[in-house]
């Protein structure tokens, strides 16, 4: 069986914009995955709320993307699913378009130099919707970071271009909720475990 970790944020974790809880393993595209990819992968759930992927996470190295990944690389991957990069939209980072394109260049050399042979997939995250205003989220995110959000699709499509990685975006996928304006409902996660399984399909793995 070949090993595919998804290492990402909350959304990778599969937090519940109504209540905070986490959607259980038949509704987050992690646990679909596993049953879609079941015959042919190993799916390596590696998801953690409030994970920023470039910024020093002041809740810790398991919050803190490219500090705790090198833990899950260890497991020796055979495909690596980067989904990581809104959390560090929050202004207490200030984070600049050139600090994330660096910073996901590192975490690709990173997962290169650990595992040489390992496909690695990026996805970028839906971008912020004004309702984050009107949710628990308003006091983390500012008027810049949904700007900034806006921007992550080319940052991530030039970079997956340039270091030879899939790019998947998930503003083309998927629409993030109403209610919280950054996590997704049910039936989105739904349609990312499909665009993600049907990425792994074409996938040419030795």
């Amino acid at each position: 069986m070949k090993k595919v970790l998804c290492f990402g944020d909350s959304n990778t974790f599969g937090f519940i914009p109504e209540n905070g809880r986490r959607y259980d393993e038949n509704t987050r595209w992690t646990g679909l995955l596993k049953e879609l990819a079941k015959e042919n992968y190993e799916i390596i759930e590696a998801g953690c709320n409030n994970r920023t992927g470039f910024s020093d996470n002041p809740a810790g190295i398991k919050e803190t993307g490219y500090k705790i990944l090198p833990l899950y690389l260890a497991k020796n991957p055979d495909v690596v699913v980067i989904a990581v990069g809104i959390n560090d939209l929050q202004p207490v980072y200030n984070i600049s378009f050139f600090e994330i394109k660096t910073g996901l260049e590192k975490m690709i050399e990173m997962i290169r130099k650990a595992s040489p042979a390992a496909k690695i997939i990026i996805v970028c995250p839906s971008k912020i919707t004004d309702n984050i205003f009107h949710s628990y989220f308003a006091t983390m995110f500012d008027k810049t970071s949904v700007e900034k959000s806006k921007h992550l699709p080319a940052i991530y499509k030039n970079v997956a271009r340039e270091k030879d990685c899939i790019f998947v975006d998930l503003n083309n996928i998927a629409e993030v909720s109403k209610k919280d304006g950054l996590h997704y409902e049910a039936c989105e996660h739904k349609k990312i475990a499909y665009a993600i399984f049907k990425t792994l399909e074409n996938l040419t793995i030795y």
